[in-house]
C-alpha cells in the first residue's frame, strides 16, 4: 500500500518531468562546472551535502560549499531526490555565483518515472544538469567496445533514456542521462571531458572527497 507521502512525491515527479528540457540550453560560455554529493553519518539520518565547483579549463577545484543537516524524507527507491535534494539546494545557496553546469552522481531521465535527482535538481534550480551514475538503475544496453569513448544506448521500454559510456579503456562504463537543459549528445561529450584520467568525472570525485572530509572533521 502506498502511503500519502509516497503518493504525493510520485505525483510531483509526474508533473515536474513534463518541464524537463532535453535539448541544449547551456550558457554560451561555460566557465565552471560543479559536482554534488551527499553522505550520511553512520547509523543516522544526519547528513552532509557538498557542492564542488571546478574551473572548466583546468578542472581544479575553486570552491567548496557545504551543508550539515538531517534527512527528513525516508529512503524509498525511486524517490531518492526527495531525501537529498533539500540538502544539496542548501549547499548551493552558499555559493555567491551559481555554476554554469551541474553533474550529479545519479540518474536523470534513466529513472522509472523519468525524473531522477539530476532532473529534479535541474528543474528546481534552472541550471543545466547531467546525470552520471556509477551503476545502472533501469534499461538495457548492448555490449560496448573496450576503448575510452565507446558507448551504447540505454533503452527502457523501447525508449532511449541514457547511455552506457566507457570513460577509461578497459574500465566499467558509467551511465549518462539527461538532467535538464542538456542533450544526451552534449552530456556524453561533457562527461568525457570531465574524465581525463579516472572512470568518474572530476566533479564527482571532488564532491565525494569533500563530503568524506566534512564527515571526518570535528564539529
Amino acid at each position: 500500500m502506498i502511503d500519502d507521502q509516497t503518493q504525493a512525491a510520485e505525483e510531483l515527479q509526474q508533473r515536474l518531468r513534463q518541464t524537463v528540457i532535453v535539448h541544449d540550453e547551456l550558457p554560451t560560455e561555460i566557465r565552471t562546472v560543479a559536482g554534488v554529493d551527499v553522505a550520511y553519518e553512520q547509523n543516522s539520518n544526519r547528513l552532509v551535502a557538498a557542492v564542488a565547483v571546478l574551473d572548466v579549463a583546468s578542472l581544479q577545484v575553486i570552491r567548496i560549499a557545504s551543508y550539515h543537516g538531517e534527512a527528513t524524507f525516508p529512503y524509498i527507491p525511486g524517490l531518492f531526490s526527495f531525501r537529498e535534494l533539500p540538502a544539496v539546494l542548501s549547499a548551493l545557496d552558499q555559493l555567491p555565483v551559481k555554476p554554469d553546469l551541474l553533474v550529479c552522481d545519479g540518474q536523470g531521465l534513466a529513472h522509472p518515472r523519468r525524473f531522477g535527482l539530476a532532473c529534479h535538481l535541474g528543474v528546481v534550480t534552472g541550471i543545466a544538469t547531467i546525470g552520471c551514475a556509477k551503476t545502472r538503475l533501469i534499461g538495457e544496453y548492448e555490449p560496448l567496445g573496450a576503448d575510452r569513448g565507446a558507448y551504447q544506448s540505454l533503452v527502457d521500454e523501447g525508449a532511449v533514456v541514457g547511455r552506457a559510456l566507457r570513460t577509461q579503456t578497459g574500465k566499467n562504463p558509467v551511465f549518462v542521462s539527461v538532467g535538464h537543459k542538456v542533450s544526451l549528445e552534449t552530456a556524453t561529450d561533457w562527461i568525457l571531458r570531465l574524465t581525463p584520467t579516472y572512470r568518474l568525472p572530476e566533479t564527482t570525485r571532488a564532491a565525494d572527497q569533500a563530503v568524506k572530509a566534512l564527515l571526518r572533521a570535528p564539529r
